[in-house]
């Protein structure tokens, strides 16, 4: 939704005032047309962490397909970038070769991609097409593992996501140190600044909290929220949700052979089971009272760890009766449904959004790095749809708000967030409907909201920028009324 300033018109014209300014630098060019390119583009969702966070087992889990991770000849160091396609398709991008045509070997569970001959270090970047859903509106990027960073707070990794991606996965185990020194790098820009909006914090490998319990799951959830009350996190991010992406994988692609397998566990007592199930190695080479053979096993702890087969035999055990309601039960239970609605609500529905954001990042990097004669206009025009565009104005009260930085009240602080667009984008999801509710509803409740925050724009008693606060959310109302007499839903 966009009010008065058109966002998407005014970064095409500043990327194009940028290309005639820049029209004898052929790098910053070929730069700048990339970018006006991906104004076109599906959404880049970059899932980034430190090493075994799970990010490659997390993107599976996303697609629904295991097709990471593409191993590099040193096993490090390559962004790999997972689009649709029509069929699987993979090409390599290197740092001294035109890019090639690579080997992939589709099988019942994914695919394999053949990096034979590939010296270390040469390989930059993968690009694998692959037919899924999952990819229509995103395209998922896997990244190295962030090692650390610099006494400055930052990481190679995380620049280069700055740069190529358009909203970022951060896969963390506790939200804390390193973790969220690297999160505060990305706002070290103007644009960072102006529209903190394009992160959600993962608390990773979900199932493995509080030693792994059979109740570890709900303790994740529980400590992603007490994270995202602290205001040094929310400051950081849009949301933080708990997620397994073994569990969640393991749900997505469970076949009827591993629920005949689990059916057969979850006939032995719980604690006949929970003492074999100490270690993977007591599980896989210990005497069973049911007969699986050691591979069968092996196989199992691998798709679903071990705290993963205790939790499936006692769903089974429970009432999980069937592979589809136990497969249903394992996403729902790992936070992979969750993530993916969070995905939706803040990436995908501000998708225009978060790609200006991107493009506007890249002009301020571009102006700051190799400044020519004339800059000092550009960036004078970046500045001004950062604060004039309605969007990056709903983004930063809806930072404010997951701050507390406001003082509003509980109640009006949910009425402010799920106006401005906090709680889903569409109309309905804005003025707290239902989704079928009629037009005539919907300018009903747009009017009576925008009366009752002109008020609180008005109310000389109110702080300062609370009636600031107020003034966005009045321009959020206007919008939705524009967009219903236009003939909008």
């Amino acid at each position: 939704m966009t009010v008065g300033l058109r966002l998407d018109e005014a970064v095409w014209g500043l990327l194009h005032q940028a290309l005639q300014l820049y029209r004898d630098n052929p790098g910053a060019t070929r730069r700048l047309r990339q970018q006006v390119a991906r104004l076109e583009q599906p959404l880049r969702v970059a899932i980034v962490g430190p090493w075994r966070s799970g990010k490659s087992t997390l993107l599976n889990a996303i697609m629904g397909e295991e097709v990471a991770p593409v191993d590099g000849p040193d096993g490090s160091g390559i962004f790999t970038w997972y689009e649709d396609g029509p069929q699987p398709r993979a090409t390599a991008y290197s740092t001294s070769q035109p890019p090639q045509e690579l080997a992939v070997l589709r099988s019942a569970t994914g695919m394999r991609v053949d990096l034979v001959g590939w010296r270390a270090g040469e390989l930059r970047d993968i690009a694998v097409q692959w037919p899924t859903r999952a990819l229509r509106q995103v395209t998922l990027v896997d990244t190295p593992a962030i090692n650390g960073v610099d006494e400055h707070g930052r990481a190679p990794v995380m620049d280069r996501v700055l740069r190529d991606a358009d909203a970022v996965l951060y896969l963390t185990r506790d939200a804390r140190g390193s973790d969220l020194r690297v999160l505060e790098s990305s706002r070290d820009s103007q644009v960072g600044q102006a529209a903190p909006v394009n992160v959600i914090l993962v608390l990773a490998r979900a199932d493995e909290t509080g030693g792994g319990r059979i109740d570890a799951l709900l303790t994740a959830r529980q400590l992603a929220r007490q994270q995202y009350r602290d205001p040094r996190v929310s400051a950081l991010c849009v949301t933080t949700v708990a997620c397994s992406g073994l569990l969640g994988l393991a749900g997505r692609v469970l076949s009827e052979s591993d629920f005949a397998v689990l059916a057969q566990l979850a006939r032995v007592s719980r604690e006949e089971l929970e003492a074999h199930l100490l270690s993977a190695d007591r599980f896989v080479r210990g005497e069973l009272p049911v007969p699986l053979a050691a591979e069968v096993r092996a196989a199992l702890v691998d798709r679903l760890g071990l705290i993963g087969v205790r939790l499936a035999a006692t769903l089974v055990r429970t009432g999980c009766d069937s592979r589809g309601k136990l497969a249903a039960e394992l996403i729902r239970r790992s936070g992979l449904t969750e993530l993916r609605e969070s995905m939706n609500r803040f990436f995908v529905d501000r998708r225009e959004t978060l790609k200006a954001r991107a493009a506007l990042a890249a002009v301020e990097a571009l102006l700051r790095a190799e400044p020519v004669p004339g800059g000092g206009e550009l960036l004078s025009g970046m500045e001004q749809i950062l604060a004039g565009a309605h969007e990056f104005r709903e983004l930063r009260l809806l930072a404010a708000l997951r701050a507390s930085r406001l003082g509003f009240d509980a109640e009006l602080a949910a009425e402010a967030r799920r106006l401005a667009g906090g709680d889903g984008v569409g109309l309905a999801d804005r003025l707290g409907a239902e989704h079928d509710a009629s037009v005539q509803r919907l300018w009903e409740l747009a009017s009576e909201a925008q009366w009752r925050w002109l008020n609180r724009a008005e109310d000389p008693l109110l702080r300062l920028a609370q009636r600031r606060g107020a003034q966005v959310v009045v321009r959020s109302c206007e919008g939705m009324l524009a967009e219903l007499a236009a003939g909008g839903r």
